[in-house]
């Protein structure tokens, strides 16, 4: 016996290094045919690239070279785009369907990230003359009680903060500040589709304002083309949804409760929003769960206004509220959620509400959009001649994984956001609520930490998921003090699972890997170092 057991010891130990051995194999040869499938599809998409120097003996109109770079749309991430392409020297075609003042009812407020990544494509002057105003936080209303959170602008200078504007007037500005560079053509006119060759994408066939029918050709072509956009199925899988729409009211010569602050009021469905766009107007917007809203032209709408809406209004506002209902320039419109899923084409690129949305509540969109634009530029900026096709199709594809770690918090922040603060008649999604209220209006690291996402200052995906399971923690936290019952704890735990529900789907679209773990995806390292 005392001969068998290291025997047995030594005949264990084979088998677990075996184990071990076959672990080790496994996972390696996974990796091997991961890199293989990635390699390989790289691969194709040169093979794409590279074929895109044989016309086949036909001559393409403007092959002359005289457009570096066609942008479709002229938002604000299309004539951002176009300044800031024009001003490294590119030979820039913007192609816009309306060149008149836009009238929206959102994209009217730019966080303080977002007014960075503006001061850093020299576009700051473009919120002057404008009536601009200055934002350094939000206020947030719930049951009678409310709380003030500011950004954290310790470190800035005076003069950063968040900016709300009409965004017409903004992007008026930006427009005319392309159109002075003599480099870029800004064109009103549709573009009805891509013109691709063999699997790449040279140019653009667009309807003139007079209706002639019209081609263009550069070697990238970018389309900003915004939510509506006709372009967006041939580069990326679209998968829109409307969680729900916005209601949008002016009230006039009224001063919001904080001065310079916008107002979140956690109302019963859903969130309103009043925020400051010029000297004498405020915005406001109502949030309504799902895809359809109470009729205006009948007078439904302003009835659900003053019976539901309005009981929910702040006192310093009711009055205002009212009169800006009763006056009856009410405006709808549908919030878009779409996670970015793009397709790879060499010569094209999709960004700004075309490629990426999320739900407009925390105000991210020109945040993301104008971040993208400066990762962009920074990345287009090696390449003197964009005509060599594999090489800008290697840097495009970078461009999608370098862009998610900050677009992808912002995104789960709105949505995530937007299922907490909206009332539920579920008992752990209104602990939910009421502990993130709670939370907030802890003060200190407590709130600083979900403002600096909220702002872009800080667009962190760890960041957010801590603060977000902190919330939640809290919450069960409250539940079992002083005493868990066994009711209370089963309350917990759904709590627990209800936070999961909401913030792991939202995760899982916006791709775990890329948001967490950028560095281990391939194409993060085609990125030039400059």
């Amino acid at each position: 016996m005392e001969l068998e057991l290291p025997l047995v010891i030594h005949e264990n130990y084979h088998l677990l290094v075996s184990a071990v051995a076959l672990l080790l194999g496994f996972v390696l040869l996974y990796g091997l045919r991961w890199n293989l499938k990635t390699r390989r599809k790289s691969k194709e998409i040169w093979r794409k690239s590279s074929n895109n120097s044989d016309n086949d003996g036909l001559q393409l109109p403007e092959t002359d070279g005289s457009t570096d770079v066609i942008i479709v749309g002229a938002g604000v991430a299309g004539a951002a785009l176009a300044c800031t392409l024009a001003k490294d020297g590119r030979r820039v075609h913007v192609i816009e369907r309306d060149l008149t003042e836009p009238d929206r009812i959102v994209g009217e407020l730019l966080q303080p990230g977002g007014y960075l990544k503006l001061i850093e494509l020299g576009l700051e002057d473009c919120v002057d003359g404008i009536e601009a105003q200055q934002v350094f936080g939000y206020a947030i209303y719930m049951d009678g009680k409310n709380t003030k959170l500011s950004y954290p602008l310790e470190k800035f200078d005076s003069d950063i903060s968040g900016r709300s504007f009409h965004n017409g007037r903004f992007i008026q500005r930006m427009r005319e500040k392309a159109a002075t560079l003599p480099n870029v053509k800004l064109e009103q006119g549709t573009v009805t589709s891509l013109l691709e060759k063999k699997g790449t994408v040279e140019g653009v066939c667009y309807k003139t304002k007079d209706g002639q029918i019209m081609t263009a050709y550069a070697p990238l072509t970018i389309v900003c083309d915004g939510c509506f956009s006709n372009l967006r199925r041939s580069l990326c899988k679209p998968k829109v949804e409307v969680p729900s729409c916005f209601v949008g009211l002016v009230l006039e010569n009224i001063d919001l409760p904080y001065a310079n602050h916008g107002h979140v009021i956690l109302a019963d469905p859903s969130p309103i929003l009043f925020y400051p766009i010029s000297n004498t107007e405020v915005r406001c917007l109502v949030d309504v769960p799902g895809q359809k809203v109470p009729s205006i032209s009948n007078g439904e709408m302003a009835n659900y206004l003053k019976t539901v809406v309005a009981p929910q209004i702040p006192p310093e506002l009711y009055d205002a509220f009212v009169a800006a209902v009763d006056k009856g320039n009410i405006r709808t419109m549908s919030n878009r959620s779409m996670p970015a899923d793009p397709q790879p084409t060499p010569g094209a690129l999709l960004m700004g509400d075309a490629f990426n949305m999320r739900h407009p509540l925390t105000g991210g969109g020109m945040t993301v959009a104008l971040s993208d634009i400066v990762l962009l530029r920074d990345l287009l900026r090696p390449l003197k001649n964009l005509n060599d096709a594999p090489m800008l199709c290697h840097y495009l594809e970078s461009f999608y994984t370098l862009r998610k770690p900050v677009s992808s918090t912002i995104n789960t922040l709105a949505g995530a956001l937007y299922k907490v603060f909206c009332a539920s008649p579920d008992p752990a999604r209104k602990e939910m609520r009421d502990a993130c209220f709670d939370y907030l209006s802890l003060g200190g690291i407590y709130a600083e930490g979900p403002i600096s996402l909220l702002s872009g200052l800080n667009p962190r995906p760890l960041v957010l998921f801590l603060h977000f399971f902190a919330v939640a923690i809290y919450g069960v936290g409250r539940l079992l003090i002083p005493f868990p019952t066994p009711k209370r704890l089963w309350l917990g735990i759904r709590l627990i699972m209800g936070a999961s529900g909401i913030i792991f789907p939202i995760i899982r679209s916006e791709g775990v890997r890329p948001m967490f773990f950028p560095a281990t995806v391939p194409a993060y390292y085609r990125a030039p170092r400059v």
